[in-house]
């Protein structure tokens, strides 16, 4: 992560509090060995303790033994936390920021000192608050950054008391630290900006603690593209979304698809009137470019749609549409009784596509279903469940008939599908399940229900999503399940 990062232009990355737990230990022994081109790596600690010596202080000890070129060090600015928390003197905090940041300083290291709650110390005592800014500026730190700790300040404070901090420290730059407990971190990121800061602190997609921290991959394209900062990874902007889902799939994490700038939904048009506008002029319903960031415009298909948008979706899915064609509001018309039935396209392209091309292209069915049966039995005896799926289909003028078992009914019925259908079509074995979701729709209805399936399938190089929908789960899979196969089938016949 640290070398994608790297690659991206990010000016400083903070590995973590080195003794703190062993796996951030282990990342600055690891960190160590990279040959990063622009970033430079951070260890982060606090300052000494009230009873010792800087160079007695086994904390900062540990922050010179990660061998980072910059530390991170944070301090008390706010009295409560000086006499309630940390139990010491007002003079005594100021001596310990100052000889923590000159300690490491005197070491060879580069230090940022972060001002923990500065705004909250700032409004309960601002002439204390100042001064143990004055002691880290002292102390040789390179940069101070005011911590916005608490998450509770609103952007017209955080305007007013940055632009004091920085008019008081004309020769130290200021920085910005921000969480998002009242949902304003990525404003009042952009607001310190606006007031003076020249760092801001933040974390990929807004992770962190409570609500999160202020989300660079929202603070980095305004900078660039609305206040025309100068950042050293501008010119790797278009890269941002790919970065962004990096750090989701290393985190384990499902993308936010509603994330600015980067999310799936960021430039996504579902109406009518708007897919019209934008098919005429793109910024119409866009705030910029999507490619800037590295997204792109999608087209919704749904209830709510009109012409506009089945050409706009039917252009991206590489389908030529003729809008006169009188078969498009016949078309139009079977979409929204399939949406009111249950279906939905969003996330099912290639159910949306087959849709379409039975619809508008005669395209018929590779297969006839004669029937098919799942049974789920538990068999006592071997403290087991099994499931077990019979397909039969005609192809042609035969009839196949196989059966499959599975732990469960999606996988008996996927496997007899295939088993069924593969000596004509082998290409279908290449399939495999990825994803399998759930949605129960009027649940006023209780287990009579409809039941939507989303099913993502992939073959290895391209992914694709298939719908059922039906208010039995088995029939809803069975439908995603046949458009899966039947997707990948058209997508080897195109090529």
């Amino acid at each position: 992560m640290a070398e994608k990062l790297d690659q991206f232009g990010i000016d400083y990355i903070e590995g973590g509090w080195p003794g703190s737990n062993p796996r951030d230990m282990a990342f600055f022994d690891e960190a160590k060995k990279l040959n990063l081109k622009h970033a430079k790596i951070a260890a982060f600690g606090s300052t000494r303790r009230a009873s010792l010596m800087a160079e007695e202080d086994p904390q900062l000890k540990l922050l010179l033994d990660a061998e980072t070129p910059v530390v991170t060090i944070f301090g008390k600015t706010w009295l409560l936390h000086v006499t309630e928390i940390i139990r010491t003197t007002a003079e005594e905090n100021l001596k310990m920021i100052e000889d923590s940041v000159r300690f490491l300083t005197e070491n060879g290291r580069e230090v940022i000192y972060d001002a923990e709650h500065f705004f909250d110390g700032y409004c309960d005592n601002p002439q204390y608050a100042l001064q143990t800014l004055e002691a880290a500026q002292r102390g040789g730190a390179i940069n101070l950054t005011l911590c916005d700790t608490n998450g509770g300040k609103l952007v017209s404070e955080m305007q007013a008391i940055v632009s004091t901090v920085c008019n008081h420290f004309p020769d130290t730059p200021v920085g910005v630290h921000c969480h998002n407990d009242s949902g304003l971190g990525v404003a009042l990121s952009l607001a310190g900006i606006e007031s003076g800061a020249a760092l801001v602190q933040g974390t990929m997609n807004g992770f962190g603690e409570r609500n999160g921290n202020a989300n660079l991959s929202t603070i980095i394209p305004n900078l660039i593209l609305k206040m025309g900062a100068e950042l050293n990874c501008a010119p790797n902007l278009s890269k941002l979304r790919d970065l962004s889902l990096f750090v989701d799939e290393m985190a384990n994490r499902a993308s936010d698809t509603t994330q600015p700038f980067v999310g799936t939904s960021s430039f996504a048009h579902k109406g009518g009137v708007h897919a019209d506008a934008a098919a005429k002029v793109k910024h119409s319903y866009e705030h910029i470019a999507p490619e800037l960031v590295g997204n792109r415009t999608r087209v919704l298909v749904s209830d709510m749609s009109g012409r506009s948008s089945v050409m706009m979706k039917a252009k991206e899915i590489g389908v030529d549409l003729d809008a006169r064609s009188p078969e498009l509001k016949n078309f139009l018309g079977e979409l929204k009784e399939l949406e009111f039935k249950g279906y939905e396209y969003e996330a099912a392209d290639a159910s949306f596509k087959l849709l379409l091309s039975r619809f508008l292209k005669g395209k018929t069915e590779d297969f006839e279903l004669i029937g098919y049966r799942v049974m789920v039995s538990h068999q006592t005896a071997l403290n087991r469940v099994i499931s077990e799926a019979t397909v039969q289909v005609k192809i042609g003028d035969e009839i196949h008939h196989t059966v499959a078992e599975a732990n469960g009914p999606v996988g008996a019925l996927d496997h007899a599908l295939r088993k069924a259908i593969a000596p004509v079509f082998p290409e279908i074995m290449a399939v495999e399940l990825i994803d399998y979701k759930v949605r129960i729709l009027e649940t006023e209805h209780g287990t009579d229900a409809i039941t939507r399936v989303l099913i993502e399938s992939t073959d290895g190089q391209a992914t694709w999503g298939t719908v059922g929908a039906s208010d039995n789960i088995i029939e809803a899979t069975w439908r995603a399940l046949v458009d899966s196969v039947e997707y990948k089938i058209l997508l080897d016949s195109e090529k």
